[in-house]
């Protein structure tokens, strides 16, 4: 049977839909609301330093270059570096971070060779001229205090030593800076960024400045671990991608490369990943596109808990001091936005060469 609406009826039936409409609009855009309104026109560059162990597999080198792919949002006034347990030494640290930089057609931008060693080694040489990572430390602390009108970010996707060191070296750079740090299980204890110096995470939340954590949690699907990235995506969407350098660079494998694009397809050939299909998680990509995209994560604030030698945390419930963690990650929209990004990178060709393998 049709029941047909006339007069009232219809305008009832019509009232009634409009509502229902406009209900399914309102909550399935809400994070398109707040991503209006988090995307001001007038939003400047975040002003940032990237701390990394660049040389160890490979997704800090695809930080670096989506950083640089979006220089819209980002202003990368230098990258430190530091050595972990993989990756070979300071010095391997710091030629993989300039041979990415020169792939990217960023000469322009510098690095600084930070620690080989942990805080605990360091901290009693700070007071002379030169020590292990003096070169970085003394960077972010010179960065730190030009940076009075806003907050410089330290971006660190390593161990926190050079962090470290900097704030004790000159602890009153500490109101000038945001440190947001790639690690930690938390709130299990370990993983590979905290246990290659645990006292450097440690004496970062004992000082008074701003800290926030993207955590790992390996093996879960609310940390950055979660965010996968497949071999052969790789290959078939950035292969070629970015800018085009006149003169090739050897990379780590030997051979010698024009652009980002096809350096990564080789860094993948290298770690090629596990599971079927191959695949690796892109931690530091994920940490990046938080700060690009905030709402792409969430935002938990809480007392600064303790950390022991070991790596394993006390909670502080007491504690006035807050910091923040970041956990369940948007990892398609990261994903989608990395390749969009790299899609959209072209700079102008460079006369940059380099001869290094």
């Amino acid at each position: 049977m049709q029941i047909k609406f006339t007069g009232k009826g219809l305008a009832l039936k019509i009232y009634i839909l409009m509502s229902v409409f406009c209900l399914i609009s309102i909550v399935s855009s809400c994070m398109e609301v707040e991503e209006i309104l988090f995307e001001d026109k007038n939003r400047k560059p975040i002003q940032l330093i990237l701390d990394s162990d660049t040389n160890n597999e490979l997704d800090d080198q695809h930080a670096i270059a989506y950083l640089l792919s979006n220089d819209k949002y980002f202003n990368l006034k230098g990258i430190t570096v530091n050595k972990t347990s993989f990756g070979g030494s300071i010095e391997d640290q710091a030629v993989e971070a300039e041979r990415v930089l020169l792939l990217c057609a960023r000469q322009d931008i510098a690095v600084f060779k930070g620690a080989a060693g942990n805080y605990q080694q360091i901290k009693e040489q700070i007071t002379t001229p030169e020590f292990d990572g003096s070169e970085a430390v003394d960077f972010i602390i010179e960065s730190a205090k030009s940076s009075e009108q806003e907050k410089l970010v330290i971006l660190a996707v390593g161990k926190l030593t050079n962090v470290a060191l900097a704030l004790l070296k000159e602890p009153s750079i500490a109101a000038n800076l945001r440190i947001v740090w790639l690690g930690s299980h938390y709130p299990d204890s370990r993983e590979y960024n905290l246990i290659n110096d645990a006292l450097a995470v440690a004496a970062v939340l004992r000082s008074n400045v701003e800290f926030e954590l993207m955590t790992v949690r390996e093996g879960k699907s609310s940390g950055t671990a979660n965010v996968l990235v497949y071999t052969e995506e790789i290959k078939n969407k950035i292969q070629g991608n970015g800018p085009q350098i006149v003169n090739p660079i050897a990379g780590r494998n030997g051979k010698l490369f024009s652009n980002f694009g096809d350096y990564s397809v080789s860094l993948f050939d290298l770690f090629p990943g596990a599971g079927s299909p191959q695949g690796r998680s892109f931690f530091d990509v994920a940490a990046v596109a938080i700060l690009k995209k905030p709402y792409w994560a969430e935002k938990v604030e809480i007392p600064a808990p303790s950390l022991s030698e070991d790596g394993k945390w006390t909670e502080q419930p007491d504690n006035p001091r807050k910091i923040v963690f970041w956990e369940n990650f948007e990892k398609n929209k990261i994903m989608q936005d990395f390749y969009r990004s790299m899609d959209e990178f072209s700079l102008q060709k460079t006369g940059a060469s380099d001869s290094r393998s």
